[in-house]
């Protein structure tokens, strides 16, 4: 059992299967999915240090995509939902969510109310390019912060002492 999850977890750690899992993963964290996609790229990279960048890349595009498909469904959502909008225990957070506009999405790398906040700039109509640019922007910082804090708590082992 031991020789086999070894073999799996050597497998996805190659290049051509890792990136395209960090992405997947990363795709569907991003949804309202209760997933995190961190650990895939702190182990790819951690096996393939040669692979930093394009993992944090490769997890930013991947996370990116799943949140504008979040503005999306939000976007969908906007007539259904429409009469929500009124609802007291809303309006705080909808007034702040239109001052700040596209800006606001920048903030889509926090847990919990990261994915959900994608949702509701589609359903408010928030231009989509510019929601995309700042979700791609915190999406970038978030990946590239906590997988440099998680090489600096966990060196790489030089290839001998494994």
């Amino acid at each position: 059992m031991e020789a086999w999850l070894q073999s799996l977890l050597h497998a996805l750690a190659l290049p051509q299967y890792g990136l395209s899992t960090v992405f997947v993963l990363a795709f569907a964290s991003a949804t309202l999915l209760p997933l995190g996609s961190e650990p895939a790229v702190f182990g790819l990279v951690k096996l393939n240090p040669h692979l930093f960048w394009p993992a944090i890349l490769v997890a930013t595009a991947g996370n990116t995509l799943g949140g504008v498909s979040s503005w999306w469904l939000g976007r969908a959502a906007h007539g259904t939902v429409a009469r929500w909008r009124r609802a007291p225990a809303h309006g705080r957070a909808l007034r702040w969510l239109e001052r700040l506009g596209p800006k606001a999405c920048v903030l889509s790398f926090l847990p919990v109310i990261g994915d959900p906040l994608c949702t509701v700039a589609g359903w408010l109509r928030l231009p989509a390019l510019p929601c995309a640019g700042w979700m791609a922007l915190g999406k970038f910082l978030r990946y590239l912060a906590m997988t440099a804090a998680l090489l600096w708590l966990w060196p790489a082992q030089a290839p001998d002492a494994i």
